[in-house]
C-alpha cells in the first residue's frame, strides 16, 4: 500500500515534494482522485449541510472585520449556517476526533514527514462562502490543504521578514512580543510583490510552507480539508529533555525564592549560579541520540 504522502502528492514523487519542503516552497498537485477516495468518500464531507448536521461541537466563525481566526466567535452548527450565508467563513477544528480515517491519515503523514512524536497534529475543515477567504498572514505550522469542493484562490509569498516563526501572525494586527524579538525586518502593511497565485479546485492539494505569507479568496462556496502539524523546534526538543534531566535533581526542583526580595537577591543569585555551573559541567556529556531517544517514543 502506498504511503499517505504518496497518495497526496500523486502523480508527483515524494522526492519532488521534499525538494519543495526543504526549500520552503509551495507544492501543488491537481486532479487527485483514486488515491484520496478514502477521504472524499467520508460522509460528512459530502456538503456543508451534511457537515453541519454531523458536527458534534462548536464551530469557529471568522468575523468580517479581519476575515481571520484572529477575529472569530464560536457558534453552534445551527447558527453557523446563518453566519456562512452572511459571508463568514467557518472552521471545524480537530475533525480527526470524529473520524478514525482522518486520525490514521494524520498519524501516517506525520511519520512520512519524519516529524517528532511531540508534534501536535490536527485536521481542520474550512468552509468558505463565495467571495470569502482569509486575510494575509503566516502560520507557524506545516499545512497540507486538500480542496474538497468549490474553487479557491491562494496568493503565497516568501517571508523575508522572519525565518522559522514560532507564532502565527496576521498582517496589520499587533505582533506577538516574542516574535517581535527576532524579526529581521519590520512587519509589512501589504502582501509582498513576489506573489505566487495558485487556484485550487476539487482534487487539488497545496502544501503551504511554514511561515509563508498567504491570503485566500473563494471563487465559489468551497470546502477544504487541512492536515496541519505544529511540530516542535530544536528549541522544544532540547528544553523538553533539559526539564526531564533537571527534574532528577532535588536542588533544581527547589523553590526559586528570594529572587524578588532585594535583601535576599544576592543569595538567590549565588544559588542559581551554582546550579548553572553544574549544568555547564554536565552539558558536554549530552548527545543528540540521547535526547531523541527520550522524546521519540514511537
Amino acid at each position: 500500500m502506498e504511503s499517505v504522502l504518496s497518495a497526496l502528492t500523486h502523480p508527483k514523487t515524494n522526492s519532488e515534494f521534499f525538494e519543495a519542503y526543504e526549500n520552503n516552497a509551495p507544492f501543488v498537485v491537481h486532479g487527485l482522485n483514486v488515491t484520496i477516495s478514502e477521504l472524499t468518500s467520508l460522509p460528512f464531507l459530502e456538503s456543508l449541510e451534511v457537515l453541519l448536521k454531523s458536527w458534534p461541537d462548536l464551530i469557529q466563525a471568522h468575523l468580517p472585520d479581519v476575515r481571520d481566526e484572529a477575529s472569530s466567535i464560536d457558534t453552534t452548527p445551527k447558527d453557523a449556517k446563518k453566519l456562512f450565508d452572511n459571508g463568514m467563513g467557518l472552521l471545524f477544528n480537530h475533525a480527526n476526533k470524529i473520524s478514525p480515517v482522518l486520525t490514521n491519515w494524520l498519524e501516517e503523514l506525520r511519520l512520512n514527514l519524519g516529524l517528532s512524536a511531540l508534534t501536535n497534529g490536527r485536521c481542520l475543515i474550512y468552509a468558505s462562502p463565495e467571495g470569502g477567504g482569509t486575510a494575509a498572514h503566516f502560520d507557524q505550522n506545516i499545512n497540507f490543504v486538500l480542496q474538497i469542493s468549490g474553487t479557491k484562490r491562494w496568493w503565497i509569498a516568501p517571508n523575508l521578514h522572519v525565518a522559522n516563526p514560532m507564532t502565527r501572525h496576521t498582517m496589520g494586527l499587533p505582533c506577538d512580543p516574542e516574535l517581535e524579538s527576532y524579526l529581521e525586518t519590520p512587519m509589512p502593511e501589504c502582501m509582498p510583490t513576489d506573489i505566487n497565485p495558485i487556484e485550487l479546485k476539487a482534487g487539488s492539494l497545496l502544501f503551504v510552507p511554514r511561515g509563508s505569507w498567504h491570503s485566500t479568496e473563494a471563487m465559489s462556496d468551497a470546502i477544504s480539508l487541512n492536515f496541519t502539524f505544529t511540530a516542535p523546534t530544536w528549541i522544544d526538543l532540547f528544553t523538553a529533555a533539559l526539564r526531564g534531566r533537571l527534574a532528577q535533581s532535588s536542588q533544581w526542583r527547589a523553590t526559586a525564592d528570594g529572587v524578588s526580595d532585594f535583601s535576599r537577591h544576592a543569595k538567590a543569585q549565588q544559588k542559581f549560579d551554582f546550579l548553572l555551573a553544574g549544568l555547564i559541567e554536565d552539558l558536554p556529556n549530552w548527545r543528540a541520540a540521547d535526547i531523541l531517544g527520550a522524546t521519540e517514543t514511537d
